[in-house]
């Protein structure tokens, strides 16, 4: 992998952790786990347990990898061909880490459509619907007590923010959202249920409207949902609906979804820069993850910053979309000015800091007429890609090409 960056003084100051212990206020600060770097790599469980409060098992409690293949069920990696098989081998061990370290652990996730058995789709509706509550129960009912936090739902809407036309769309109708929710209450009463979503982060996309109509919807119809993810993949280089959202617009869309009686929390951050030119990447990706970060701890609803990682060794994005360094530390383990950029928002929250930063909150354009991120945003293309985005149900990896 090419590096970007500079290494930074390791010594050179408090954890996360330790800024979030002498804040004001408290926060999850979470990072996205796996079990092999978690086993095989001596570092990876040293600076997550030195650096961070809080852990999200990042493939293990899916559907499909818990039954079906992935590893599935069988020792042999086989896929299963029918449900009822567990194991839960490989996501006991995270968890169980994870509480010996006195982590909170957030379970993820409960229903998504990418990550469901593909034999779902040769059932009748019934069956589909019972299938999925016995999953929700019985996965749940495994980690009553230990896991008090889920994503119940994922990634239910399309870019244009309709309803995705997923398998769960097709043969149960909108109302399985709302079922998936009172049968996670059901399951566990005490548990904090979240829906999650991507591209949702900030006011003013067709997208964000579905995901706060949606939620909003939810709320009238007395659903037991807590809480609201809002995941943070960022493209710095993005155009379009990719665009990275401005703090304002971030700002805007936590405060009305805090007015909805929601906690809201950033789900899956991180920063991906490749595409932008050599000389701005460090300064994107640092403006990025502080004034978003600053702009969301400005918000009384705003609960936690969990990154999808933590470290450029071990990061999906150069499995799913291609060579980045998307994250807060090096492939090293080295801190990055990413990380002092996460570190000072975490600081205006604590004695002597100053809340909001000097980040631009209550506008996208500086009083020069700058827009927020004119030293590395992109221009946007003369013609934007008019591929119709109604339904789709495709996961943001497999239509980054189209963005």
């Amino acid at each position: 992998m090419t590096t970007f960056y500079k290494a930074l003084d390791q010594d050179d100051g408090p954890t996360l952790k330790e800024v979030i212990e002498k804040s004001c206020r408290q926060i999850d600060l979470g990072a996205a786990i796996h079990m092999k770097p978690l086993r095989e790599d001596p570092q990876y469980p040293i600076t997550l347990s030195e650096e961070f409060n809080s852990v999200v098992v990042e493939h293990h409690l899916k559907w499909a990898p818990l039954c079906h293949h992935q590893p599935g069920p069988f020792p042999d990696g086989s896929p299963s061909d029918r449900l009822g098989r567990y194991d839960f081998h490989h996501a006991d061990q995270q968890v169980d880490w994870a509480i010996k370290e006195g982590l909170k652990v957030k379970g993820h996730v409960l229903c998504w459509h990418v990550t469901s058995p593909s034999f779902l789709s040769e059932f009748e509706p019934q069956e589909i619907a019972e299938q999925l509550k016995r999953h929700i129960f019985t996965v749940m009912g495994h980690y009553r007590g230990r896991i008090k936090v889920w994503d119940v739902v994922n990634e239910s809407l399309a870019p244009d923010g309709t309803m995705a036309e997923n398998i769960f769309l097709q043969k149960l109708g909108p109302s399985y959202i709302e079922d998936c929710f009172r049968w996670a209450h059901e399951a566990d009463p005490d548990a904090f249920l979240i829906y999650n979503d991507n591209k949702v982060e900030g006011i003013g996309s067709r997208k964000s409207e579905g995901f706060y109509n949606l939620l909003a919807d939810l709320k009238a119809k007395n659903v037991p949902v807590h809480g609201a993810g809002i995941q943070a993949h960022f493209d710095a280089a993005g155009t379009g609906r990719s665009r990275p959202p401005t703090p304002y617009a971030v700002k805007q869309q936590i405060s009305r979804l805090g007015k909805l009686g929601l906690r809201v929390n950033i789900s899956e951050m991180d920063v991906r820069v490749s595409k932008l030119p050599a000389a701005v990447r460090s300064i994107a990706q640092k403006q990025i993850y502080h004034d978003i970060l600053v702009a969301a701890l400005t918000e009384p609803a705003f609960d936690g910053l969990w990154l999808w990682g933590f470290t450029d060794k071990h990061t999906w994005v150069t499995h799913f979309y291609y060579d980045d360094e998307p994250l807060i530390f090096d492939e090293m383990y080295v801190r990055k000015e990413a990380y002092h950029a996460v570190r000072d928002a975490l600081s205006t929250m604590t004695v002597g800091g100053t809340v909001g930063g000097e980040v631009l909150l209550d506008a996208d354009f500086d009083e020069e007429g700058n827009p927020w991120g004119h030293e590395w945003m992109q221009p946007e293309p003369e013609k934007e890609n008019e591929d119709s985005e109604q339904g789709n149900a495709k996961p943001d990896w497999e239509m980054h090409e189209l963005t």
